[in-house]
């Protein structure tokens, strides 16, 4: 029997074969990452290789001097005994599946993706393989995302009526990925300028830079005391809901675009007033159907409700279904990786999937015991 082709080892997943890590969360002489998000690309590693689009956002938030090699889409590479090549996620920008071949077997590691249209990045790929490894953030049927721009021009709507009677929108949305979303989506439905905090400013540049259309932006960063913003539309990191810079637009209303606001109760308990579901992950339909077209026999779910995906694997798909435990999403990163407080309760008791009897799930635990 042969060795697993990637091992879960207390620094991140291994391919022993290649001598190499992928989004490694401890530092590694060599690690390939999916993408610029920072519960996936840590600092402290010796050697990066990462798609070509991920270079400009790796360098902002890890450091000019990061030494990271880049690879365009569909590239085979010969790394130790491996080939190993990258394809679109549909997640970010420069977001990446890392594909991995040995021996005529061909493992695939998802990293974080979405199977909706989105105009600001690459659309994901079907990549055929003996054994995925995927992500399990909305792993619950409930989470169903509409299609399109459905949400996009209910922000822009939200807007329009906050205009008409002389209020500010400040939509809360992560810095790396959902912004830029929303701005290359409502140039469906305007071409008026949004503010934007200062924190997402580099991030739009970045974007911008690399052919991303979106609506002209303005910074609030270079308002004074004496400028009063009336009817505009604000984007802002979730972090600044509450806070003393939002009292310059007042009088404004709240929202919030994650796909976390499926839940009602996660408005409410959040105090905005408006949620909007908007995601840059794969909802449980498109984790199902991902599964399905990869045509693989081996599953192995990996942050998020990982456990009832492998189970709904297992007894209902009848294909192997495990659990790697990683530390993907654990941290506060400000960016859609971390569930409001108190949301996992909630929807665990409503929507586990019903316990049958039949094989069991297995769970591959880290050697240093971590959880997710």
């Amino acid at each position: 029997m042969k060795p697993d082709l990637i091992v879960l080892s207390d620094r991140g997943l291994y391919c022993r074969e290649g001598d190499f890590y992928i989004d490694p969360w401890k530092p590694v002489p060599f690690a390939l990452i999916t993408h610029g998000h920072s519960d996936h690309a840590h600092p402290g590693h010796t050697r990066y290789l990462a798609h070509e689009h991920s270079l400009p956002i790796m360098k902002l938030r890890l450091g000019k001097d990061t030494q990271i090699e880049t690879t365009p889409y569909g590239k085979p590479l010969q790394i130790g005994n491996v080939k190993v090549s990258f394809h679109p996620a549909g997640h970010i920008l420069g977001s990446s599946q890392v594909r991995v071949e040995h021996e005529g077997e061909v493992w695939v590691f998802t990293g974080d993706y979405k199977r909706d249209p989105d105009p600001s990045c690459v659309p994901f790929e079907v990549v055929r393989c003996n054994t995925l490894i995927t992500e399990a953030t909305f792993a619950l049927p409930i989470y169903k995302w509409t299609e399109g721009t459905h949400e996009t021009k209910l922000i822009y709507e939200w807007w329009m009526e906050n205009k008409k009677r002389g209020w500010n929108s400040i939509l809360c949305a992560y810095v790396l990925g959902k912004t830029q979303r929303v701005l290359a989506e409502l140039l469906d439905f305007t071409n008026e300028a949004v503010h934007l905090h200062g924190a997402m400013e580099k991030m739009v540049d970045i974007y911008r830079e690399a052919g991303i259309r979106m609506v002209p932006t303005l910074p609030t960063s270079h308002l004074t005391k004496k400028d009063k913003l009336q009817g505009a539309l604000i984007i802002a990191p979730p972090s600044a809901s509450g806070s003393t810079w939002t009292r310059k637009f007042e009088p404004y209303e709240v929202g919030f675009a994650s796909g976390w606001m499926q839940i009602r109760g996660n408005k409410r308990r959040k105090a905005y007033d408006r949620g909007f579901v908007v995601s840059d992950h794969a909802d449980w339909p498109s984790l199902i159907r991902t599964i399905r077209d990869s045509g693989a026999s081996r599953v192995i779910a990996t942050h998020g409700s990982s456990d009832v995906l492998a189970r709904y694997i297992t007894e209902e798909m009848g294909l192997k279904g495990e659990v790697f435990k990683t530390y993907y999403g654990e941290e506060e990163t400000g960016e859609d990786t971390e569930s409001p407080e108190g949301s996992t309760s909630e929807t665990g008791s409503l929507l586990a999937i019903p316990k049958k009897r039949g094989k069991k799930a297995t769970s591959t635990e880290s050697e240093a015991g971590t959880s997710s």
